[in-house]
């Protein structure tokens, strides 16, 4: 499906990548989205860990039968690593004589098998039914031990070198991450961007106690969307509804989102005017209305229930605590004004407000 400017205008989208991070963006941008950056955790490079050594010193002692290769990326960290410890050489000879099994396409130029579906779940029933009794597996770790799979292997006979050649660590500035969780929470952005089950788990992490309203917020409100099918699965244990692109690529990844989400948007027709909602602003007759969050937690409210009347004191928890009944009077304020259609919100006297629906 091509990206056209705009199809994603009025829309906010958080981005909880660090790598990618710039190039998401760029292209969520591009088709008129606001985009939230909010790096969920960054990658430390792993040149001095004495962990990793161990594991390619296992490797060059006994010789793996089997590479399994996550990332592109992971394979050149690891490469690179050696290098430091002038064991580049002998790695590269070890790995040339393995069986090399990816679901990263940009490692498929010397692979012997790549699963369709770029899972690891895949690439480990394959494993299996090839037969890996007696035989060395190592395994490129995606930031994260992964016991199921390890597991796995092992019970179909294999020896697995579990090789972690990057590790997560939190953002340097953990601010971004938690004003996502407050906007996820406040239904203030319509999309999450996933790119990493361990960025899944972090966020999960960092809204603490507002952990269960984040939850109740993605499986109903606001959109989960991730990269690949390992990135969805912590979402998908949590009962979270997940889209994500048929091949784990960025641009896949915002099709999927421009095609998910313009269909979500609640439209109604009020005053003889077409009104639809999306995340920062209203679309009133076709003209994009940028709004501001109090007006639009108050519009949203609205139209969650069009026609019925919502007092004061409704529209008030709706907007941040502290909030008085003054307080949403200069939201629906500010909500005609920004309308340019005052006749929209209704006020019934002596009850509160209302949408003038037809």
């Amino acid at each position: 499906m091509a990206q056209r400017s705009g199809e994603l205008t009025g829309f906010t989208v958080g981005v909880t990548a660090d790598r990618s991070r710039d190039t998401l963006g760029t292209l969520l941008e591009r088709s008129g989205a606001r985009v939230v950056l909010a790096p969920a955790l960054r990658i430390v490079p792993l040149a001095d860990d004495t962990e990793l050594r161990a594991a390619t010193r296992a490797c060059l002692d006994r010789p793996p039968d089997i590479v399994v290769a996550n990332t592109s990326i992971g394979m050149r960290g690891w490469l690179e690593a050696a290098a430091g410890w002038g064991l580049a050489e002998p790695l590269r000879g070890v790995l040339a004589q393995a069986y090399l099994v990816t679901r990263d396409p940009r490692v498929r130029g010397g692979t012997d098998h790549a699963p369709m579906e770029e899972s690891y779940a895949e690439v480990i029933d394959h494993l299996r039914d090839r037969g890996v009794r007696g035989q060395v597996v190592a395994m490129q770790l995606p930031g994260e031990r992964q016991p199921e799979w390890t597991s796995a292997l092992e019970a179909a006979g294999a020896t697995v070198i579990e090789i972690p050649v990057y590790r997560w660590a939190p953002p340097l500035d953990p601010a971004p991450l938690h004003r996502l969780v407050d906007l996820v929470t406040g239904r203030l952005v319509d999309a999450v961007a996933f790119t990493s089950a361990p960025a899944v788990n972090a966020l999960l992490r960092a809204a603490g106690p507002a952990r269960e309203d984040l939850l109740a917020a993605l499986r109903h409100d606001v959109l989960a969307a991730c990269v690949g099918p390992v990135t969805a699965a912590p979402l998908r244990r949590h009962g979270i509804p997940v889209v994500a692109p048929a091949k784990a690529r960025l641009g896949g990844l915002v099709r999927t989102i421009i095609k998910e989400l313009p269909p979500r948007a609640i439209s109604v027709r009020a005053a003889g005017h077409d009104l639809t909602l999306r995340g920062h602003a209203a679309v009133v007759d076709g003209a994009l209305k940028p709004l501001a969050p109090g007006p639009m937690a108050v519009l949203r409210a609205l139209a969650a229930e069009p026609g019925r009347v919502f007092s004061r004191g409704a529209l008030q928890r709706t907007l941040p605590r502290g909030a008085d009944e003054h307080a949403v009077e200069m939201a629906v304020a500010r909500l005609r004004a920004g309308l340019g259609t005052p006749r929209v919100v209704q006020t019934v006297v002596k009850r509160g407000y209302r949408l003038a629906v037809d």
